[in-house]
């Protein structure tokens, strides 16, 4: 609640100046992979009340966005889905800093074929192959490093977990079959899954909570209808969308 009232003024300030803003029609999103079916509805419903918006989706790993917009590449708004990539491009200078707030936040499950006789942690140490995020760049993997090496079963599974680009790859392979589990969010399984199945909810206690952190750039800041979506996101409308999705309110 804290965290809302001292964003509020912030969006109010961003609503009162959208006049004086630049136009900008397209809007560039550098969205965490994990967000896309919701981002797409979001966008679609402020879209149709502000038909002038284009929007330039870019979904994908947050570590690969951030050094992606980095490098240049347009982005009005970023949604990562943890606060190190968020950190890293306001590091760099690249947003606008009193922008930064909490989108939602998510947990991280594991998935496989329904059939797989696995109910926590430490049963996963006995599987063949086992799918995450590279840590390096995705978040959910990182998030899943660190719960299996506070579970004490790192070492043992070192050899035989399948580095994904983004989350989404991540799920694929174990639908697929082509691993026998993988470490995601629960939104992914219950929204893009066909075949894997949530097969346990990995406790909080061992990782830090995911947390969906949301900011314009410096650019996207002078970008009417960027700054326009970006509170948008602030509103019921949207808290809405996001929990039909599956997503945790802030």
């Amino acid at each position: 609640m804290k965290k809302m009232l001292a964003i509020l003024p912030m969006v109010v300030s961003i609503l009162m100046s959208l006049s004086s803003a630049v136009y900008g029609g397209d809007v560039h999103l550098a969205v965490a992979a994990s967000l896309k079916e919701v981002v797409n509805e979001l966008s679609d419903n402020f879209a149709r009340k502000h038909p002038s918006a284009n929007f330039k989706k870019n979904y994908g790993g947050s570590g690969a966005l951030a050094k992606q917009t980095e490098s240049g590449a347009p982005a009005d708004i970023f949604i990562s889905a943890n606060t190190e990539w968020m950190d890293y491009l306001k590091g760099k200078g690249m947003l606008d800093d009193k922008s930064v707030d909490t989108l939602t936040y998510n947990v991280l499950v594991f998935v496989g074929q329904p059939e797989l006789k696995v109910s926590g942690l430490h049963d996963v140490a006995r599987l063949g192959k086992v799918a995450i995020g590279s840590p390096k760049s995705v978040p959910a993997g990182e998030y899943a490093l660190t719960a299996l090496k506070k579970a004490g079963i790192y070492q043992q599974l070192e050899h035989r977990l399948v580095m994904a680009k983004d989350v989404r790859e991540c799920l694929l392979y174990a639908d697929r079959g082509e691993v026998e589990g993988a470490f995601v969010y629960r939104t992914d399984a219950l929204l893009v899954a066909k075949r894997a199945r949530i097969l346990f909810t990995v406790p909080q206690e061992y990782y830090p909570r995911v947390t969906y952190p949301m900011a314009l750039t410096k650019n996207g800041a002078n970008n009417l209808e960027a700054a326009a979506f970006y509170a948008y996101l602030h509103t019921d409308e949207a808290r809405s969308v996001l929990k039909k999705f599956g997503f945790l309110a802030r």
